[in-house]
């Protein structure tokens, strides 16, 4: 919804009850009156607990209408709070202008009969007719009943020349809770810290002697404005010899217009088709349908452009970027036209795999649309269909049914490849902890389990389907033992020195079968690795308060496969981002451009765990506490007499290629807590970033730099006047980067981040 539009509801149209909340009570209570009985004077004080109840009545025009609703009884005085939802047996349709609703605070703790503690009465719509939400502050009149009369003599609102700081504030905080004022987290705690303070420096310096009733008034998905039933149309306001402003409602909007809705259904009728068939663009509307389909997958449509995309239809048939734009604008509820798009679907020009992705999105629900994606997607590779396999589990939640095309599809693939077959079993495994998708997720899992245990033996001696499923579900068994390690070190009192001695001994004494596996065991991270045991003595633990493991595993092959093991954070967004990161890295490849990006794996196998692939590097913090610079650091490792700062020439340009590429893509991914630890610098000069907590523009910074350039960096490449290789390399890589995130950017709308 644009900023220009009102949205609203009506009341005649609302066949719900009136709700709201009664809260509590905020200020001292009043003495009570003499009671007859006891002949005494009962007064309420600190040290005894009045029992309290509201008793809530409706009135319309002055009437009372249906029967009063009261509110538990509650102990408590001035601090009494009940929190009390209540619905009245009146419905919002049955409201006029002038209701109300009158509240009485009554004390049962004072004998026999019930002392009248006070009373307010508030309007239900305000001067603009429209339906008060959020909290209203009522102050009670002590004494009196709630008097529902037309005008009140016991109106909660506070008149306007008895209102001081606090009442101001007050609007301004209910504002915020309805979200009229935009929400600054770290602007907002400050805010409400001065609030408070200001509220007890009020109350000290004039003290509270009003005795106050808090009330939440129940909010809807739109403003609600007051129109009687059978109405369409509201009083005419009298004609004022000032100019005024009159506010007047139109009730229609939002509605279909059936004029044009006549004249979209005449333009889209099946006897227009031999018309359109011949029609071509003019200059004008050719260059209006190529800025249309230069449109992002989440830009919609308007109507007209709608319109020109169905009128050129026929025209556009050759055009394999048209198809998603021309399937955006068609009535899928129209049964006629959903038929003519279908049969123009098959006879279009074969779309790319990344349009195909389009199709798979929430917006197309048809089956023969989602079918067709499926079709085109069979024409990809294994290592291009591994790009996108994470958005592919997603994009079963948005399927029809529990085995669709997508799912089969998805599992007929992972039948040929380990590595394809054991991410998605990964994949499918993670989402089983969504109650809202579980029945979807663990169906396609039943699938590939059968699927896989009924594969045979290869001829050149591969696994059979049975043990190629069970080397899966010990990856499974393995994750599991590394989170009771996890736990069990964290346990252990004292320095991470003592933390990494106590891994050490668990990994070489109690739990010694995880240094030499009976079976090699595929590695999550990497199916086609396989693992034979954890290396006791060169596995450690991170100083970190969650103690994230690095393990060793030594390989079949006799080599050794480092990764990182968390448990206790969500590795879901590092893993979306780092897989953004993979799929640039590889479209630039496919534009000549190496970057020398460090795209490290990631694998989340629970909602609070996962392993990263360990790349041997130090954070920029270290290099310049033991270096100085980043300079020394390369020397030591690449010195050069005759290359630029004494470096080689590969290393710098290895340097300043891989800082041009990570500034550009971490701008671009809006990422933000950007700071010298989370940057990494390989041996060879490969720059890299790493914890991706905070992306899309989110920042617990408040005013992060669009893009992380710190002068050490700049300082490496020769100062801000000599870096030219860097803003050549910045050139280069922007337009790729930007086409690589156009192509992709539908991934955002359906990932679960």
């Amino acid at each position: 919804m644009s900023g220009k539009e009102f949205r609203f509801f009506l009341t005649c149209d609302i066949n719900l009850p009136v709700t709201f909340r009664v809260e509590r009570l905020q200020g001292p209570l009043p003495s009570l009156s003499k009671s007859p009985n006891s002949g005494i004077d009962s007064i309420i004080t600190e040290e005894r607990r009045a029992e309290l109840y509201v008793e809530c009545a409706l009135y319309i025009d002055g009437a009372p209408f249906g029967l009063p609703v009261r509110t538990r009884l509650e102990a408590g005085g001035a601090s009494c709070c009940w929190n009390e939802l209540i619905t009245m047996s009146t419905k919002y349709r049955d409201l006029t202008a002038h209701s109300q609703l009158a509240f009485t605070v009554w004390d049962v703790s004072c004998g026999k009969d019930e002392g009248l503690i006070g009373g307010a009465t508030v309007l239900l719509f305000n001067n603009n007719m429209q339906l008060k939400t959020g909290k209203q502050k009522l102050r009670l009149w002590p004494g009196k009943e709630a008097d529902g009369s037309f005008p009140t003599v016991t109106p909660g609102k506070v008149p306007k020349h008895e209102r001081g700081e606090l009442e101001r504030l007050e609007k301004l905080v209910n504002k915020y809770a309805r979200g009229q004022i935009q929400c600054v987290d770290w602007l907002d705690r400050l805010t409400f810290k001065a609030i408070e303070k200001i509220k007890q420096n009020e109350n000290c310096k004039n003290g509270s002697s009003s005795l106050y009733l808090v009330v939440d008034f129940c909010s809807l998905e739109h403003q609600v404005i007051f129109q009687e039933s059978g109405a369409n149309f509201l009083l005419p306001s009298p004609i004022a010899s000032t100019n005024e402003l009159v506010t007047v409602w139109d009730p229609e909007i939002g509605k279909t217009n059936p004029s044009e809705h006549k004249q979209i259904k005449l333009a889209r009728s099946l006897s227009r088709g031999i018309i359109d068939r011949d029609l071509k663009p003019s200059s004008n509307e050719r260059k209006s349908i190529q800025r249309i389909l230069k449109y992002p997958p989440t830009r919609i449509l308007s109507g007209d452009e709608r319109q020109l995309l169905w009128k050129f239809r026929f025209s556009l048939m050759s055009e394999k970027r048209a198809l998603t734009k021309f399937l955006r604008c068609v009535e899928w509820s129209d049964v006629q036209e959903a038929k003519q798009a279908l049969e123009l679907m098959k006879r279009w020009e074969m779309i790319d795999v990344c349009d195909a992705l389009e199709l798979l999105s929430p917006v197309f629900e048809s089956e023969e649309v989602r079918a067709y994606a499926v079709s085109v997607l069979e024409r990809a590779d294994d290592e291009e269909l591994q790009c996108y396999l994470l958005q592919l589990v997603q994009a079963l939640k948005f399927e029809r049914s529990d085995k669709s095309c997508l799912s089969q599809f998805l599992v007929k693939r992972a039948l040929n490849n380990i590595e394809l077959a054991s991410f998605l079993r990964w994949y499918v495994a993670v989402e089983l902890y969504d109650p809202a998708y579980a029945k979807r997720f663990y169906s396609t899992y039943e699938m590939l389990e059968e699927n896989i245990v009924k594969l045979a033996a290869g001829p050149s001696g591969e696994e059979d389907g049975f043990k190629l499923w069970q080397s899966l579900l010990r990856q499974t068994e393995l994750t599991e033992q590394l989170c009771s390690i996890t736990k069990d070190v964290g346990n252990v009192r004292g320095n991470t020195q003592k933390k990494i001695e106590k891994l050490r001994q668990f990994l070489s004494g109690a739990l010694s079968e995880l240094a030499y596996f009976e079976e090699p065991i595929r590695s999550p991270l990497a199916p086609g690795v396989l693992i034979t045991g954890i290396v006791p003595s060169e596995s450690t633990i991170f100083k970190s308060a969650l103690h994230p493991l690095r393990l060793t595993f030594q390989t079949q092959s006799g080599g050794t496969w480092k990764v990182i093991f968390k448990k206790g954070d969500d590795l879901r967004q590092d893993q979306l981002v780092v897989q953004m990161v993979s799929l640039m890295d590889r479209l630039l490849k496919l534009e000549n451009l190496d970057l020398h990006l460090t795209p490290y794996k990631v694998l989340a196998t629970g909602q609070d765990e996962g392993m990263l692939e360990f790349i041997p590097s130090r954070s920029l913090t270290q290099i310049l506490q033991e270096h100085r610079s980043i300079i020394n650091y390369l020397q030591k490792f690449h010195p050069d007499e005759h290359g630029p700062f004494g470096i080689t020439a590969s290393c710098l340009d290895t340097f300043i290629k891989s800082c041009a590429g990570y500034s550009v893509i971490t701008y671009i991914l809006g990422v933000g807590d950007r700071h010298l630890d989370n940057l990494l610098l390989t041996d060879n000069g490969c720059l890299f970033h790493v914890d991706f907590g905070f992306i899309l523009g989110r920042d617990p910074k408040h005013f992060p730099p669009p893009m992380k350039l710190c002068k050490e960096m700049v300082e490496a490449m020769g100062g801000a006047e000599r870096c030219y290789l860097f803003y050549q390399s910045f050139i280069y890589v922007l337009p790729f980067s930007c086409a690589t995130v156009v192509c992709s950017y539908w991934i955002n709308r359906f990932v679960t981040l």
